[in-house]
């Protein structure tokens, strides 16, 4: 499975790359259902992309993240000043009598400051560490290449799939263990609803997963090509509707056996990096022959 990925979250550079044109609509909805109180998880660097709006679609998408962060900028800070007072007052009876709960609080509250402070900061800075705002884990939004009616488009969705007609309850379902990963010989199973049909893309610089030595360590390993060049990862995607419940794209990568590096690694799955000259015929499958999709898949 693809653990994690540090990929292009700016739409800017799908435009620029692939001549492809944005779903300012989609992107408008999805920052206006956070700004109201939904999860939806946005990494930083898909807020950058519209820091300098020119249209009126862009300024009202710059309006809502300006209103989330400063809704995070006043939670955080409510935070550390209540976890301050609460410092101050265990630090108060402890001078008076040494307590489990006061020595509990002391350091419960300092680290609850520590980390208030660490996401205050991430809120307010302005540049984009790619490492940090880029990478996406499940359940995160970033940008996703798609083929409409001929056209290239980017439409944000959702890093965890769900199929047209499953339950909210599917995202969190223990018996699917996450949807965001669609193993190659499963396509034509599990999958077979979107594999030949609705074909995404994303692009990617890096991605991490989490491995397991023999002695039961776990760690998380950095895998980036050694061209530098960026990743065509293939995926497959849905669009989710249910009676009074918010429409959802979502999506998930391709997997297929591991490279051998990755396998060195201690891990048996690997995303699938298709060349430049497949991403026309795979954007835009022929569900009548599969096989030309697999073959794609081996002339990574």
């Amino acid at each position: 499975m693809c653990y994690s990925a540090e990929v292009w979250a700016s739409y800017r550079e799908y435009v620029r790359e692939f001549g492809a044109v944005l779903d300012i609509h989609a992107f408008a909805q999805l920052f206006g259902h956070r700004k109201i109180g939904g999860k939806a998880k946005i990494p930083k660097g898909m807020d950058k992309a519209f820091a300098d709006p020119k249209t009126d679609l862009e300024r009202e998408i710059h309006a809502s993240i300006d209103d989330w962060n400063g809704q995070q900028i006043s939670k955080f800070e409510q935070e550390i000043f209540k976890q301050k007072k609460r410092l101050n007052d265990a630090e108060r009876s402890l001078q008076t009598k040494e307590t489990k709960k006061a020595r509990d609080d002391v350091r419960i509250a300092g680290n609850k400051i520590e980390q208030n402070k660490e996401w205050l900061s991430d809120i307010k800075r302005s540049e984009v560490i790619p490492a940090k705002d880029c990478r996406i884990f499940p359940m995160s939004y970033c940008p996703v290449m798609i083929s409409e009616n001929g056209k290239r488009v980017v439409r944000p969705m959702r890093y965890l799939l769900r199929p047209p007609g499953a339950p909210p309850s599917f995202d969190t379902d223990p018996k699917r263990n996450g949807t965001y990963n669609a193993r190659r010989d499963n396509l034509t199973r599990f999958w077979k609803k979107q594999f030949g049909c609705t074909h995404g893309l994303i692009v990617a610089n890096t991605f991490y997963e989490n491995v397991e030595d023999e002695e039961g360590n776990k760690s998380v390993i950095k895998f980036t090509p050694r061209t530098g060049e960026p990743m065509l990862i293939a995926c497959l995607w849905a669009h989710w509707t249910g009676e009074g419940e918010d429409d959802l794209y979502s999506f998930a990568m391709i997997t297929d056996e591991p490279e051998p590096e990755v396998a060195a690694a201690g891990h048996d799955r690997t995303i699938i990096n298709i060349k430049p000259e497949h991403i026309e015929a795979w954007l835009n499958p022929d569900p009548n022959d599969l096989e030309a999709l697999f073959a794609t898949f081996d002339d990574k």
